[in-house]
């Protein structure tokens, strides 16, 4: 048994920009998990020199784009290989860098795909510089590049490859290369693929036009295309169930609604989790070390959490807050201080994750907060996502409009390094999403394995994790609820998590052993490999 992972982002070090967010955050933790577990699994990605991008933020709230060049060498090394693509009509080389993922019991190889190379076309050499970045021509591109390139690729380096993993529908095209060395036997195809989709919301799922296809794939499309991947556009989604012996949704209830979204097909579900060794800050590796000493190797352990004393965690919290705190003020200069409740926001810039809804009574909001509440704001906006921007230019101006009643900050360039400073220092981790469209999220799993408390609508992994009142808060329940609803229910559960942090310590600190003896013992991606494993690799 050996499985290839194929993804179009992956992130494992916040030196190597070939992630955005939370696709890419989590397939990097699914490699060091099988990693540190001796499993047999590959990954397969693109390599982006120029990255996603570096988020500068102007004064008046402004966010600008810089793509710095970024050099491979000092992370991986370059194999003596090419491999010939014929798209578009003609040949396009693609290089291949291998990477070294260690973990604890073995290493996982990391196989980037890259066509800047001398051989191409200089439009070619740019096929894989942006990620997310371009047309939709690009992205085909790029995704027959993922797809059909690994696993040309897998076929040299990994030739006894028995699974092919497609994380999302960028790498469907594989399927096809699949199809075409199986000659035509679809069951054979599906008998080698499985396919986890992570998200409901529609942008998500790559559709291409038929003419654009055909000119790109040439003779690497079946005659019945359209039977595998819909009649009016090639649409990756569906291409993949339609190839896959199992499919799977990242939460229980995002496989519900995937099911719903693609009537037919047999979608189960294996939640997210987070690699606990990654996420987990020092002051909290220290404590676990010696009071819960073998939750390294055997993360469910953390159950035993509760037996903490007192003292030690909030000791240890309070290290992992000063220095986010000591962070913030040495970039921003705004004084914030680690005596007061912190709230962290920190997620993509999306209108359906809807940062600002916490500001949509300000004055209930101001009079709640002064001198008890911080906030701390982070997430980078799509370059053309007008509607993003726009969600951080209004954060920065309340943070100047109301800056002597309210202690609000927005930090630029969030990544894994900044990641994992707001997860370890937060107190509180907010989430307000519109339901259903977060698939799972795994920022708040991080908070809880550094003994952060979340407060989140019930979507997602929240909704089988959260005891209301008892692990952490929840914010409503009611899809049909207008936003104005919505901060209310929110406004609600900062007024009591507010008067708990403060006026009821000891409560306060038993809702933090309760996160981490909650949440982490599940939400680890030691678990979800191993139920990927049970489920679908073997």
């Amino acid at each position: 048994m050996k499985i290839a992972y194929f993804s179009m982002e992956i992130g494992i070090d916040e030196n190597i920009p070939t992630y955005s967010g939370g696709l890419g955050i989590l397939a990097g933790d699914h490699l060091k998990s099988s990693a540190d577990l001796a499993l047999p699994v590959v990954g397969v990605t693109l390599l982006y020199k120029r990255g996603y991008f570096v988020q500068y933020i102007t004064p008046d709230g402004i966010q600008l784009e810089d793509y710095p060049l970024f050099d491979p060498r000092g992370y991986m090394e370059p194999l003596p290989m090419k491999i010939p693509l014929h798209i578009d009509g003609r040949t396009v080389y693609v290089g291949v860098w291998k990477h070294r993922c260690v973990g604890e019991k073995s290493e996982v190889s990391v196989y980037f795909l890259d066509t800047d190379l001398d051989d191409n076309e200089p439009r070619d050499r740019l096929i894989t510089a942006y990620l997310y970045g371009g047309d939709h021509y690009n992205r085909i591109m790029q995704e027959a590049v993922l797809g059909i390139g690994g696993y040309l690729a897998m076929k040299k380096l990994e030739p006894d490859i028995t699974t092919y993993h497609m994380n999302e529908g960028h790498a469907a095209f594989l399927t096809l290369a699949l199809l075409r060395d199986c000659e035509g036997n679809e069951d054979r195809v599906r008998r080698k693929c499985i396919f986890t989709t992570h998200t409901p919301v529609p942008a998500g799922h790559d559709k291409f036009p038929y003419d654009m296809a055909h000119q790109v794939l040439g003779d690497y499309l079946p005659y019945n295309i359209r039977d595998l991947a819909g009649e009016d556009m090639l649409n990756m989604t569906v291409l993949a169930l339609n190839l896959s012996r199992a499919s799977n949704g990242v939460s229980e209830l995002h496989g519900e609604i995937s099911r719903q979204m693609f009537p037919g097909y047999e979608i189960g579900h294996i939640t997210n989790g987070v690699h606990h060794l990654t996420w987990t800050g020092p002051e909290f590796a220290k404590l676990y070390d010696e009071y819960v000493p073998n939750w390294r190797q055997h993360p469910q352990s953390l159950k035993e959490a509760v037996n903490i004393p007192d003292e030690a965690l909030i000791r240890a919290k309070l290290e992992a807050k000063r220095r986010l705190i000591k962070y913030v003020n040495s970039l921003t200069g705004v004084g914030f201080t680690d005596e007061l409740m912190t709230i962290c926001f920190a997620r993509r810039a999306a209108a359906y994750k809807r940062a600002t809804l916490i500001f949509t009574d300000i004055e209930y909001l101001l009079n709640l907060s002064y001198d008890r509440v911080q906030y701390i704001f982070a997430g980078k906006a799509h370059p053309q996502d007008q509607a993003g921007k726009d969600l951080i230019r209004r954060i920065v101006e309340m943070s100047k409009e109301y800056e002597n009643r309210l202690r609000l900050v927005f930090l630029p360039n969030y990544n894994m390094w900044l990641a994992k400073l707001m997860t370890q220092g937060a107190d509180v981790w907010l989430n307000t999403p519109r339901r259903p469209r977060e698939a799972c999220g795994t920022s708040g799993m991080k908070v809880a394995f550094n003994a952060g408390i979340n407060m989140s609508v019930l979507d997602g992994w929240w909704r089988e994790a959260c005891r209301d009142r008892v692990n952490g808060w929840a914010i409503g329940d009611d899809e049909e609820q207008t936003d104005e609803e919505a901060a209310m229910d929110l406004y609600n559960d900062l007024d009591d998590m507010v008067t708990t942090y403060y006026a009821a310590p000891r409560k306060w600190t038993q809702i933090m052993k309760n996160s981490v003896a909650d949440i982490t013992p599940f939400f680890n991606t030691h678990r979800m490999v191993l139920e990927y494993l049970h489920k679908y690799y073997l």
